[in-house]
């Protein structure tokens, strides 16, 4: 179920990986590449769970 909570969650893995994109991007450093592959694919996951819960918190209104 979507809440709030899940909302701050998703945003702190976006914040979280402001450092290794940098790392990647701007030094080339493949390792942080890797943990920011992992991160938006956890930020996938996240997403697709907090959609699905809004979508069944609006259908029960």
């Amino acid at each position: 179920m979507a809440s709030f909570d899940k909302f701050k969650e998703l945003k702190a893995l976006v914040d979280g990986l402001d450092a290794d994109a940098d790392k990647f991007f701007v030094k080339g450093n493949s390792a942080a590449g890797t943990r920011v592959r992992k991160g938006l694919q956890d930020i996938k996951n996240l997403s697709q769970d907090l959609r699905l819960g809004i979508q069944e918190l609006k259908n029960k209104k």
